[in-house]
């Protein structure tokens, strides 16, 4: 069976001081009523080393936001996949469209990010998704195949059952705009189907594959019901711990 995962991306949000507090309030409410779902929330690097020495990670999981395309060396204000590893986090997303849109993160660069995460024992929330314009040319799928088959699908079975797929419209992304859950579901199944011609139909059948994209506590139980949505990479609505948890319900 594959695993169901609500992910938080908390993004540039929270001082640190308020990120502790968000995160102990998250670990409290999940601890007394545990999820029926693997939950994660990937936050700044600063708050990294602070948030694990207080989480129940069998309960809420850490994961950073990002890491650096190098081993060590010479690259001011970067962080290693290795300084990741070492605060507590487990996790690591790779690949958001802001990464690629504001700071030209290419698929060579983001393939060197997975392969660095994977060595230090990160597992890899790897993202993809389609903008405004190449939705409305119908582009989607060859858009998805494309980032896929540039960053991941150099790995081999071993080291990809490692690694979660977020499928992120773009155009969806904080806008209030969201995939309707049929759209929504036809790429997830898209992508579970080149998941399969690439490894084989049981890897693909075990990938997990969330949806991320104004996801909220009001629609995410018509998303989560479709067979191919395995969870959701949550932006806006994991800054609260009531609305984070309400998405988290919806596996109930």
């Amino acid at each position: 069976m594959r695993r169901k995962i609500v992910a938080g991306n908390w993004k540039m949000n929270m001082n640190l001081q308020d990120g502790i507090a968000l995160a102990k309030e998250l670990n409290d409410t999940l601890t007394a009523e545990k999820p029926n779902c693997g939950v994660v929330i990937c936050t700044p690097f600063i708050h990294l080393a602070s948030i694990a020495q207080f989480l129940n990670q069998d309960v809420v999981a850490l994961g950073a936001e990002n890491c650096a395309d190098k081993v060590k060396g010479a690259y001011t204000g970067e962080v290693s996949a290795e300084m990741v590893k070492s605060t507590g986090a487990q996790y690591v997303i790779i690949g958001h469209s802001e990464r690629r849109g504001y700071y030209n993160e290419t698929p060579e660069i983001l393939r060197e990010k997975v392969l660095l995460a994977l060595e230090n024992g990160l597992q890899v929330i790897f993202c993809i998704g389609e903008s405004l314009e190449e939705r409305e040319a119908n582009k989607q799928n060859e858009v998805v195949k494309a980032e896929l088959e540039g960053s991941v699908f150099n790995l081999s079975e071993e080291d990809f059952r490692k690694v979660i797929i977020a499928y992120e419209p773009i155009w969806a992304i904080g806008t209030g705009k969201t995939a309707t859950s049929d759209q929504a579901e036809e790429i997830h199944a898209y992508i579970r189907s080149i998941i399969a011609e690439r490894y084989g139909k049981e890897v693909a059948e075990d990938t997990t594959i969330l949806y991320g994209g104004s996801c909220k506590a009001s629609n995410a139980p018509e998303l989560f019901a479709k067979p191919d949505i395995d969870g959701g990479l949550i932006g806006g609505a994991s800054l609260k711990a009531a609305d984070f948890k309400g998405i988290i319900d919806a596996w109930k």
